[in-house]
């Protein structure tokens, strides 16, 4: 045989006998992340349709807008099974008075600012709370939506900052502060309202107790994430009467309904 083609059955040996051994050996594996994600994906959805528990907790934050104010909440969840869930709440509202309302003010004339006709206090409200959440239904693998139904209840923290408005009195040039009802029962003339600003001086607070019932839709496109909204409706009671509005009665016992959007992940 010629030096020549002995050459040339040397090396399409040398190419060809790697192809055969990866074909017939160990599999190649690709670099490509996303398949990577979808074949540990697909493994984690199976494990937990036989019922294995694959998350150990989760966290998320949301945004709520209630009948009576808004506010901003973290939510931390610690998974027992797969169909239930204790949970830890952390909550900063704004509670407001269904009578309040703003109205447009011109102390010299020509300025227009807004104010909150008849309001006392600003009152925040801090709550910490601890309860279970439950699933109703599944979402499969992906897209779809779970619902979960969850109870909580816990302390709460209410704080009470004075409304304080500036005022000219009577026909004078320059502005003191003043408060409602005050105001209405004399000649001063409204000019504005420091807003957060103002008030600080004159601070009370005043424990008490919530609870909350609700139900939960997410409809994040994976189970890793948590992208959901949630209805229900909440109670607070407080040791001490909290006075919103001038000329309208204080009160213990709050009751809201709500609506908030979450976003988080389980892990």
């Amino acid at each position: 045989m010629p030096v020549k083609n002995l050459l040339f059955l040397v090396c399409l040996a040398l190419f060809t006998l790697p192809v055969l051994a990866q074909q017939s050996g160990t599999p190649v594996y690709s670099n490509d992340k996303n398949a990577a994600k979808k074949q540990r994906f697909n493994q984690m959805m199976k494990m937990e349709e036989e019922g294995d528990l694959i998350f150990d907790h989760y966290g998320l934050f949301g945004f709520k807008l209630t009948t009576n104010g808004y506010g901003i909440f973290y939510e931390r969840g610690k998974f027992i099974t797969n169909q239930k869930s204790r949970i830890l709440t952390f909550e900063i509202n704004e509670v407001k008075d269904p009578k309040d309302h703003k109205e447009a003010v011109s102390g010299d004339g020509y300025t227009y600012n807004y104010v909150s006709v008849g309001r006392l206090n600003n009152f925040y409200e801090f709550k910490a709370s601890y309860g279970q959440q439950f699933l109703l239904g599944g979402k499969g693998n992906k897209n779809g939506v779970a619902i979960t139904y969850l109870y909580s209840g816990g302390l709460s923290l209410g704080m009470l900052k004075q409304y304080v408005l500036n005022v000219y009195p009577g026909q004078s040039t320059y502005t003191i502060q003043s408060t409602y009802p005050t105001i209405f029962d004399s000649a001063y003339i409204v000019y504005n309202s420091p807003g957060l600003g103002g008030g600080w001086n004159h601070l009370s607070f005043s424990p008490g107790l919530n609870a909350r019932l609700a139900m939960r839709f997410d409809y994040g496109r994976f189970n890793q994430t948590i992208t959901a909204f949630e209805t229900g409706v909440t109670a607070e009671y407080y040791l001490n009467e909290m006075p919103l509005m001038a000329y309208v009665p204080p009160k213990h016992l709050f009751f809201n309904a709500y609506i908030s959007i979450m976003f988080g992940k389980r892990k």
